[in-house]
């Protein structure tokens, strides 16, 4: 199914403003932000999520340029150019540059709802998990675009990784498995000034102890039995670009004095040699272990550890950001209907309640995991509660106003009240088959209240249920 527009960013010439599109466009129930042609309008672009640009081209903007640096931004969001008057020549010019569609006043709705079908084609046709994405040469997706959510928990770390993408600080992130930990040093990496040279990713835990050394250091030939060629290490390959050391806590004690040095020199010998390699490189380490209790417990070496943590990014469990499950359902809903050639197009009211309550102990992994198996199981176009695995089906629902554990960071309770409120709404709807007077009555409040909170929280009961 493709996905509609709903969110759109206007850059308009200050100097003629062309009233008609943001009417059209208000009249179509968008979401429009309006900025200029220049770098403001730019840095609204690259602070947020637009599913489509307008731009008005004027003589003297150069919009292959304009493009390039939307390009750049690797957000690959498609953008539909406006010129008065243009020739067939810049016309052409401007599809080459990486407009989806191309249109002159004066505008009408049918103008724009065509050339924003041609942008809907366009995002569907390159999404990925979020909405559209840039490859690298390795097929690695790029950027913030691979992590999805609005909750306050990781939006923080979206903060972190703005603030520090375009510095060479040494960062560690820690979280449990399946929180997105790649995803964040992916980030930090491709949105930097080291965009452009190699992201290397080593997990310390996956190789085994006698080939770590030699991934990450390389070797002579003939060095050791099975060298029987010059091996570069992940070092030496990260030239210009970072280095992701996933799983660090994994490495051995000997492995962790010579990773110390890497770190604060830039240099090392590949095993067999003696020849001292510099290599220009940025590190990113990530562990699910506690770090600082396994310097207490003697298997991590502490002048490492404060080698590592300049700076921590701590990649937030699925349970405290509860409210991104509705949004990581449906992207990765969307990413299985395409790999799996599915056609599911909506998703039961009855499920959310079940997917809310459940701990995810596997974090996103473990969602990512559950919304495959319901879309391969799934036997029409609406998944129901019996596409649910059994374990979400047993658990025990968080009594009211109950909090298993507060997080040792804590956590913001104006984010878990509005989320808690929401469940028991969504709770009450289904309990009445949505029929708001009776769920209005269930919550003891009046129906105009209720009406109120749903749309804060974006609920849409079916038509016809009063």
């Amino acid at each position: 199914m493709t996905k509609p527009i709903k969110s759109v960013l206007w850059l308009d010439d200050p100097q003629a403003p062309s009233p008609e599109l943001p009417n059209i466009l208000i009249s179509k129930g968008l979401l429009l932000s309006t900025g200029p042609c220049s770098d403001k309008g730019m840095e609204m672009l690259r602070e947020n999520r637009f599913d489509v640009v307008f731009i008005q081209l004027t003589p003297d903007l150069e919009h292959k340029s304009l493009l390039r640096q939307i390009s750049d931004l690797e957000m690959s969001v498609p953008v539909i150019a406006i010129a008065r008057d243009p020739s067939v020549t810049e016309a052409v010019s401007v599809m080459q540059a990486g407009a989806v569609a191309y249109i002159e006043p004066p505008l009408t709705a049918n103008s724009i709802t065509s050339a924003l079908d041609k942008a809907a084609v366009a995002r569907e046709s390159v999404s990925g998990q979020a909405g559209l994405h840039h490859y690298h040469a390795s097929g690695t997706k790029r950027g913030y675009a691979k992590i999805i959510g609005k909750s306050k928990a990781i939006s923080h770390v979206f903060t972190l990784i703005k603030k520090l993408c375009d510095t060479d600080t040494t960062v560690l992130i820690q979280g449990e498995s399946g929180t997105g930990k790649e995803l964040i040093a992916q980030a930090l990496h491709y949105e930097g000034e080291r965009r452009k040279g190699p992201f290397v990713s080593v997990n310390c835990g996956a190789i085994p102890e006698e080939l770590l050394e030699s991934e990450l250091f390389g070797h002579e030939k003939g060095a050791f039995t099975h060298a029987i060629r010059t091996r570069i290490g992940r070092f030496e390959l990260a030239h210009g670009g970072t280095v992701f050391l996933d799983e660090i806590a994994e490495m051995s004690p000997m492995l962790q004095v010579k990773i110390l040095r890497v770190l604060q020199d830039h240099q090392f010998e590949r095993i067999g040699s003696t020849k001292t390699i510099t290599s220009d490189f940025r590190v990113i380490a990530a562990t699910n272990r506690e770090l600082e209790q396994e310097v207490k417990k003697g298997n991590f070496r502490e002048d490492l550890y404060y080698r590592l943590n300049v700076v921590m990014i701590k990649a937030p469990p699925l349970r405290d950001r509860i409210s991104d499950i509705p949004l990581l359902l449906e992207t990765f809903i969307e990413k299985f209907n395409r790999s799996r050639k599915k056609s599911i197009s909506e998703i039961g009211s009855d499920i959310m309640p079940y997917m809310l309550k459940y701990s995810w102990p596997g974090n996103v992994r473990e969602l990512e995991n559950t919304a495959e198996r319901m879309v391969i199981l799934a036997s029409g176009r609406r998944l129901t509660v019996e596409d649910l695995p059994s374990r979400l089906l047993e658990s025990e629902p968080v009594k009211s106003g109950e909090i298993q554990e507060i997080p040792a960071e804590g956590f913001y309770m104006s984010e878990v009240v509005a989320e808690f409120e929401k469940k028991i709404i969504i709770q009450a709807l289904d309990q009445t088959n949505c029929v708001k007077n009776r769920a209005a009555k269930l919550l003891h409040v009046n129906r105009t209240t209720l009406l109120e909170k749903m749309k804060r929280h974006n609920l849409v009961a079916p038509p016809g249920k009063v």
